[in-house]
């Protein structure tokens, strides 16, 4: 490791289980590994669950993590302001709670499904099906936060269903039909990575069943990856990850976009890139104090 970097305090916070569906193996493999790869790098490392890292008041130069509790990001906030490298940032994890990614994905002109966003507690009245129900108050955490519905009445229930557990909002996107594809990648690396999950069994809550078996319609992969990165740059998440919908002419659209996911498909080269990245803002950070 550069001695210009020496007595950084770095920390690393993984993603409370609540937060991985049916992923919790996957999402504690891709931490430990890039804190294995930090290792390597001659990094110290000290690591915390959301909940040690917020209840012991943790202070650190840099931290990394997967966080999703509102009271950790409250806590990410403020180092941040303290001046604390916060690797994603708590605004980046926030910008991809479902409305707010939407927002700004329709503001920055990245291709999108027609999309709504609607209150819980007033009468379903779009009139454009099937779509997709979706909480708009956060992540995905339980397989009701995002249903498929084909008429008002579904449509309604879902809605109801909302209210009862105290979810305001609700973002309605329009079903795409076409091949459902999954992208990994992290900002200034040349790491880039899609696949079929329908082919390879790769699934949170199974819901991509419904786009049935995958077609194999032709795609530029590198506008995807033109797209992916834009879509990062303004939600503000250097490690991500999403899904995208091919139609049958090539045309590529983004329905979802997540911060640091599992890269469960591709963990051992993501896990370097991610740590290559955290490296280079741990450089700069000792660079900035002096050191």
């Amino acid at each position: 490791m550069e001695k210009v970097a020496e007595g950084l305090k770095i920390v690393g916070v993984s993603r409370g289980n609540e937060f991985s569906p049916n992923h919790v193996g996957n999402d504690a493999a891709i931490f430990q590994k890039v804190v294995d790869e930090l290792v390597k790098m001659g990094c110290h490392v000290e690591t915390f669950t959301e909940t040690n890292f917020v209840e012991k008041q943790v202070k650190a130069d840099v931290v990394f993590d997967m966080a999703r509790n509102h009271a950790t990001l409250e806590y990410l906030k403020y180092l941040e302001n303290e001046g604390t490298v916060v690797i994603n940032s708590a605004q980046g994890i926030g910008n991809c709670v479902r409305k707010t990614m939407t927002e700004l994905l329709i503001e920055n002109h990245i291709p999108h499904p027609k999309s709504v966003i609607i209150p819980t507690n007033c009468p379903y009245e779009l009139d454009f099906f099937p779509c997709w129900i979706k909480r708009g108050n956060s992540h995905a955490i339980v397989k009701e936060d995002v249903v498929y519905v084909e008429c008002k009445e579904e449509a309604e229930h879902v809605l109801s269903d909302f209210r009862k557990r105290g979810i305001p909002e609700a973002v309605v996107n329009e079903h795409l039909v076409g091949d459902l594809v999954k992208f990994y990648g992290v900002a200034d690396t040349d790491f880039f990575y899609f696949f079929y999950p329908t082919e390879q069994s790769h699934s949170k809550f199974g819901l991509e069943a419904i786009n049935g078996e995958t077609r194999g319609f032709p795609f530029d992969g590198d506008l995807l990856c033109k797209y992916s990165t834009q879509a990062a740059s303004c939600l503000n998440v250097p490690i991500y990850g999403g899904d995208c919908v091919i139609s049958s002419s090539g045309e590529i659209r983004i329905i979802d976009f997540n911060d640091w996911p599992s890269f469960a498909r591709c963990k051992d080269i993501a896990g370097v890139k991610i740590a290559e990245y955290i490296y280079r803002e741990i450089i700069q950070k000792a660079k900035g104090n002096g050191n």
